[in-house]
């Protein structure tokens, strides 16, 4: 006879559900609602999340919707077909000279926000030719590697211009000047500030102007040395990204009445409107 008792063996639990079961669609489809940074985190979790972070229509979500038309103008017409959404997105993060080295455009790696810096050897500047007036000064502090340091002068004028597609939302133009003359002197910034005059007694004037017929004008003294300041000279919008916008900037202080001088400029950079915050903070 039967001892009555029934020989059952323990059932094995099932595995429970980890995030490597979820297929790379599924997971491509989340990661086109995250940031750039948020991807690229996230992508070390596991096969998964690795390939489904490297998807074409993932990267194109986050590239500016006129890219095509961005990357012919950066890369001088030449358009890297070869490269994936993911390595077109990177190198578009890096800051891409064009035009001769007299600009700089690249994407803001966090919001994929399209910036603009143009030198001061891309700006129509009056006497810069004069050594009596200018000196080009090499320095680290630009990303163009020189700035041009005014000592003197009467009439000061910088005009610029440039046609570039931007895309659609909000921009703002600054130009970026230092007042005072930065070098480093035993591994510390120094600044020399015996040239620095002129600024305080009449406002410098700044003009913005659009081919879409928008403008802006504004005016201050130039008083803080010692430091780079970003100079506020407008915002315009950008509503068709089919179309390069032309933009035409000016900086003047013509006040004959008294010399000015010790100034360094840099470049005028042209940042989405939400960065103003930022370049307060830098």
């Amino acid at each position: 006879m039967g001892s009555g008792f029934s020989h059952n063996r323990p059932k094995t639990p099932s595995p429970e559900p980890s995030l490597g079961n979820l297929p790379e669609g599924c997971v491509a489809s989340v990661l086109v609602y995250l940031d750039p940074p948020e991807i690229c985190r996230l992508s070390v979790l596991n096969r998964s999340f690795h390939g489904a972070s490297s998807a074409d229509f993932v990267w194109e979500s986050k590239l500016p919707a006129n890219y095509d038309a961005l990357t012919r103008r950066v890369f001088d017409d030449f358009v890297p077909m070869e490269l994936c959404k993911k390595e077109l997105y990177t190198r578009l993060c890096r800051q891409n000279s064009f035009d001769g080295g007299t600009k700089k455009a690249w994407l803001d790696k966090s919001t994929g926000g399209v910036c603009l810096s143009i030198s001061w050897r891309g700006l129509a500047i009056t006497g810069i030719d004069d050594r009596r007036y200018w000196n080009h000064i090499p320095t680290e502090e630009s990303r163009f590697g020189t700035v041009a340091y005014l000592q003197q002068i009467w009439w000061f004028e910088v005009d610029g211009e440039v046609e570039f597609p931007f895309p659609p939302g909000t921009y703002s133009l600054f130009f970026r000047l230092h007042l005072g003359r930065a070098a480093r002197r035993f591994g510390r910034r120094v600044c020399n500030s015996e040239h620095v005059h002129g600024w305080d007694i009449k406002p410098v004037r700044f003009q913005l102007s659009t081919s879409d017929g928008e403008e802006a004008i504004s005016q201050c003294l130039l008083e803080e040395s010692g430091k780079w300041i970003h100079s506020h000279v407008g915002d315009f919008v950008v509503d068709n990204s089919g179309v390069p916008t032309k933009l035409k900037f000016s900086m003047t202080q013509i006040d004959c009445t008294h010399t000015k001088g010790g100034l360094c400029l840099d470049s005028v950079v042209i940042y989405p409107s939400e960065f103003r915050e930022r370049l307060k903070l830098s």
